[in-house]
């Protein structure tokens, strides 16, 4: 059947042609170049190496903070670096910071800096510790890991992104909590090295942070030689040492050391260790699961395609008197009003429009996330990718709309397109304002600048808008749609319908199968997103998507067979709700993934959570539900128009 379609249809093979045209153009071209900011550096010995802090982050509120909002050392001037669009909404900032390595030059027990914490400070680095806030920093473009070791003996370590700020604990013997600071850092660079040019490149950052009370004799002076920490006796710091309390007029003495390790791992694979997955099973459970729905739901179809549609045609065909033709029942019967205009059909035009959007979105971020573009190593790419594909597919976003409006025998184009361009955004974008107000009350890094808001209202005015309305004018310039039958002006009356037939009993039966589909590696992706934690198996998502649009338009078109055997032609908005009621599950996911695997108890932070998942749940039933529209749209003009009318 798809094979079929393919062939038969010049859109789909022209598409398919230029897909194949793209992939093997990447793919001769890929090893020619690098994208900007993540080509190989070499470093030769010597060489100095800069690291860059960047947020503190925190599973359990979900606020990030500059690195520098806590008084950590810092070097004589605080230089940011330039970050892009999709940095900024993560809430990275990037900075210079005080520690400099030389490359392949060990270094033992440097002193950073000394500082006397007063009750304010004390306190600030209580509540960073309490909440678990982690330092992430940045050497040639790799984050910063603190390497944890698994059960299994021979089993590549678990790698944490950033360590913690602290950790809290009691002294033995007692049992008041007390909070201790990690003040000395023990870096591990690790290195591939040429062996022609005796040139390096980095492949790994990992550390292990201590905390440790330091010591040394006499006064305080830039040549104190530390006891607890001696490089000249060899002396390192080691977990055996006093921790450093957190408390009023402590003081603090900040060092790190760092060592060099040669690795056999070269540049190209040195983001494998930090996307190692050890759970590679379950994504394919998750596969062979949905085609398991997919292969029941395509099998319903078939039948219905095969067995009942085609028979039924092919009687309805053979009537011979009227009489005959008014014994009939089911689906027939109501080919006169099948296609009468729904209520609110400007709003479900509307809707269609922008799911059109969200689907060319996503798919073209598939694209190129499959073919390599949206990297780890290319921070923010992935969210500036999503923003700008989302405002350039708004001229196709317009078309659909507007193609629908001109089958409803509407007139005033202009009035959809702008409904059209601001229905969707409007909304979203209220409620990231408030979310945005609730972050800046916070103080928190990832509260937008006002300089990235207006990029983002000149993109969604200055570029989509309109594109918009390019679009609803190419598509309302086109010839109407043709209905296949013709429309009775009077309305037929709808019988009462069986209890399983209520509409809102099957729209909500038809949002769980697309749900089940996909609700597997959900859990991964809300796990990335949350938990932060990397996520790169696009391949994997891509396959998952392509199911999940298979099953929004099989049980779409199931459900819409049996609701027109049951003489109910109101079939435009259900089909839209029906695979559309997914994003109601969704939701329910969400909150129940709140409740069992975070630790969020701020009600900030809880109010962050269920407000971008609101978002991405109303995104995710604009998406399926146009795709449910479509397959449904697609099934009744295809049997309808295999019917003769008389």
């Amino acid at each position: 059947m798809g094979r079929a379609t393919a062939v038969g249809s010049p859109a789909i093979r022209a598409v398919f042609f230029f897909t194949t045209i793209t992939i093997f153009f990447f793919s001769r071209n890929a090893l020619g170049f690098y994208l900007p900011g993540v080509a190989p550096e070499d470093f030769q010995k010597g060489d100095p190496l800069n690291v860059k802090v960047n947020k503190l982050t925190s599973i359990k509120t979900q606020l990030p903070y500059s690195f520098y909002s806590l008084p950590f050392c810092h070097p004589d001037k605080i230089v940011d670096s330039r970050e892009n669009l999709g940095e900024v909404l993560r809430g990275d900032r990037i900075e210079n910071s005080p520690y400099v390595f030389k490359m392949r030059e060990p270094q033992m027990c440097n002193v950073v800096c000394r500082i006397t914490l007063d009750s304010k400070i004390a306190k600030e680095f209580k509540e960073k510790i309490e909440d678990e806030y982690r330092v992430n920093m940045i050497l040639d473009n790799l984050p910063l890991v603190v390497p944890i070791p698994r059960q299994e003996p021979e089993s590549p370590p678990m790698y944490q992104l950033g360590f913690h700020v602290g950790v809290k604990g009691q002294y033995s013997g007692s049992k008041d909590g007390k909070y201790f600071l990690h003040n000395h850092l023990s870096f591990t660079v690790k290195f591939h090295k040429d062996e022609q040019t005796d040139a390096a490149r980095i492949v790994g950052f990992e550390v292990t942070p201590y905390s440790v009370k330091h010591e040394y004799d006499g006064k305080w002076s830039e040549n104190t030689r530390l006891s607890t920490c001696d490089p000249h006796a060899k002396r390192t710091v080691s977990v055996s040492n006093s921790p450093q309390e957190v408390e009023d007029k402590q003081e603090v003495i900040f060092t790190y050391d760092v060592a060099f390790q040669e690795s056999e791992v070269k540049w190209a694979s040195r983001w494998d260790t930090y996307l190692l997955m050890s759970d590679d099973q379950i994504h394919w459970f998750s596969i062979v699961n949905s085609l398991m729905i997919v292969l029941f739901l395509s099998g319903m179809v078939a039948m219905i395609m095969l067995r009942t549609l085609y028979r039924d045609i092919s009687k309805y065909n053979e009537l011979e008197t009227q009489e005959e033709a008014q014994e009939e029942t089911g689906w027939k019967l109501v080919h006169a009003d099948v296609f009468r205009p729904p209520s609110n059909s400007d709003l479900l035009c509307v809707y269609v429009g922008t799911g059109v959007q969200f689907l060319g979105m996503v798919l073209m971020t598939m694209v190129f996330a499959v073919l390599g573009f949206l990297s780890p190593s290319n921070r923010g790419g992935l969210m500036t990718a999503l923003l700008l594909l989302w405002v350039f597919m708004g001229i196709f976003a317009g078309y659909a709309a507007s193609r629908l409006y001109k089958l409803f025998k509407g007139t005033e184009w202009k009035r959809i397109a702008l409904r059209t361009a601001f229905l969707f955004p409007a909304t979203v974008f209220s409620i990231f304002f408030v979310l945005n107000a609730l972050i800046w009350g916070q103080k928190s890094s990832g509260a937008v600048p006002f300089g990235t808001m207006f990029a983002l209202v000149f993109l969604w005015f200055g570029i989509s808008v309109p594109l918009v309305f390019v679009g609803s004018y190419v598509g309302f310039r086109k010839p109407a749609i043709e209905d296949p039958v013709k429309t009775n002006k009077i309305p037929r009356q709808i019988p009462e319908q069986t209890w399983y037939m209520n509409p809102i009993f099957s729209i909500l039966i038809g949002g769980i199968l697309p749900f089940g589909a996909v609700f597997i590696e959900l859990f991964f992706i809300l796990t990335s997103i949350w938990l932060n934690q990397f996520y790169y198996i696009f391949g994997f998502l891509f396959i998952v998507f392509i199911i999940l649009l298979v099953t929004c338009a099989e049980i779409t078109i199931v459900l819409c067979y049996f609701q027109l055997c049951s003489e109910d032609y109101l079939w435009w908005w259900r089909s839209y709700l029906t695979s559309g009621s997914s994003a109601l599950y969704l939701f329910l996911y969400a909150t129940f993934y709140f409740f069992t695997k975070l630790d969020i108890t701020k009600p900030v932070s809880g109010a962050l959570y269920f407000g971008y998942m609101l978002i991405a749940s109303y995104a995710f039933f604009v998406l399926t539900g146009t795709i449910g529209f479509y397959a449904c749209f697609w099934f009744t003009r295809l049997i309808y128009s295999s019917v003769k009318i008389d």
